[in-house]
């Protein structure tokens, strides 16, 4: 009886290494179908899940209470299962050289609990070639066992996107791929049955891995072009978003828009891409004259934020300023590799300590991460400047009534980096009103 069949039948069991942003929802997916063993090496998050709470609100605290799968902390039960995914992070250093510490430290673990008949399937960002030339060496020192007869492996690319309710796991085909005919069959068909979009049977697992690589490095691309658009319209007087509004009426135009590029994959991925292709000897033109104008947009903000209250006749040094959202992204609790912090440190440098607010994010982690508290958004009042960093629901819906009452006396210095607002409106209303 194939692997597949088994789990099918319940006699064996599916492992996910890694219940993050990513693993968690992959683990909920799978354990309505089949038996799901779910490891973190972080046990207070273990704890979370086995009450009920979802702190990644990925899913929500009722789908974590009702699901089965089985939530641990102990390594030694990965032993009970034989299909398993890896999905750990895959971050950066401070040099923009690939961390492959936590996929490294994750084939540690999974080698020392595999057993014979197992199949592997990396879900982490990496750059072609990780899986096999790094990963697979270790589950074999780890466990004693030979890849391709002791047990076999696979590569799917995650696709989850954090606080996206409507591109979800279920909903995004699924980029599947194996060492051989008979693991790329059964992985594809264990992914089928949680992926209602389908699988795309990649022809390699380093296809499959450059093919993930190249996704996030084509949208930082795009995003960069729009930054430097950006920038230049700014130096015009020209509004950026009224530009691409007028664009974008072209049936071919690519809508993208300026913004922070931050998270664990846009921000993180091109540089996996490029270290590669440095190891080849080939320095990238491209994709790192992209990330270089992206990594520079934080200051950017700041410094116009600087530029604005000097024109308002507003003292810099010890200005009183608001930033609202300190995530990534909207709607989104994370804050890992937030480019908010870049605004927070250039500000810093001009003797300026703002307040950060932000209802969806992870305090524990921001503290823990940069070293920032939050203050409660009813307490900011008597501003001389507010940068409405993050297109949180909560911040979308503001009245001009609800922004009045952040500042003092003076003109009001207000940052929309969204553009959530009507510059218009605010413009009209008195406001020095300034966004990407």
């Amino acid at each position: 009886m194939e692997l597949y069949d088994r789990l099918i039948n319940r006699t064996e069991k599916l492992s996910l290494v890694g219940l993050g942003y990513v693993g968690m929802p992959i683990a909920v997916a799978f354990a309505k179908k089949i038996d799901v063993i779910g490891f973190d090496l972080n046990k207070k998050k273990i704890d979370l899940y086995k009450n009920g709470i979802d702190p990644t609100h990925e899913v929500g605290n009722d789908a974590i209470a009702k699901t089965t799968v089985d939530f641990t902390a102990d390594e030694t039960r990965l032993r009970e299962a034989k299909f398993h995914i890896v999905a750990v992070p895959t971050p950066v250093n401070d040099d923009h050289t690939p961390d492959l510490t936590p996929v490294e430290g994750a084939s540690r673990i999974l080698g020392r609990n595999l057993t014979k008949g197992s199949v592997v399937v990396f879900e982490s960002t990496v750059y072609p070639g990780v899986t096999e030339e790094v990963c697979v060496p270790i589950l074999e020192k780890e466990s004693g066992l030979k890849c391709g007869t002791d047990f076999k492996i696979g590569y799917s690319p995650e696709r989850i996107n954090p606080g996206d309710k409507v591109h979800r796991l279920e909903t995004i085909k699924k980029i599947v791929s194996g060492m051989d005919e008979e693991t790329l069959d059964c992985v594809a068909k264990v992914y089928e049955l949680v992926v209602e979009a389908g699988v795309h049977r990649a022809e390699s697992i380093k296809v499959a891995e450059a093919a993930k690589v190249i996704e996030n490095s084509q949208r930082d691309i795009n995003i960069a072009f729009m930054n430097e658009l950006s920038i230049i319209f700014n130096k015009m007087g020209i509004d950026t978003k009224s530009v691409l509004e007028a664009a974008g009426t072209k049936w071919n135009f690519l809508k993208f828009y300026p913004g922070l590029v931050g998270g664990h994959c846009i921000g993180v991925d091109p540089y996996y891409l490029t270290y590669k292709a440095e190891m080849l000897g080939y320095h990238s033109q491209i994709i790192l004259s992209g990330r270089r104008i992206n990594d520079d947009m934080g200051k950017y903000v700041a410094e116009n934020c600087v530029k604005n209250l000097i024109a308002a006749d507003k003292a810099v040094k010890g200005a009183k300023v608001a930033i609202l959202g300190f995530t990534f992204k909207e709607n989104c609790p994370d804050t890992r590799n937030s480019k908010i912090i870049d605004i927070v440190n250039e500000l810093r440098e001009y003797g300026i300590d703002p307040i950060i607010a932000d209802p969806e994010a992870d305090a524990d982690e921001a503290k823990h991460l940069y070293g920032v508290e939050f203050v409660d958004m009813s307490t900011i009042k008597d501003m001389d400047a507010v940068i409405l960093a993050v297109a949180h629901k909560e911040f979308s819906g503001f009245t001009m009534a609800e922004i009045d009452r952040f500042f003092g006396k003076g003109k009001k210095v207000l940052l929309d980096i969204k553009g959530l607002l009507d510059r218009k409106e605010y413009e009209k209303a008195g406001y020095s009103y300034w966004r990407l």
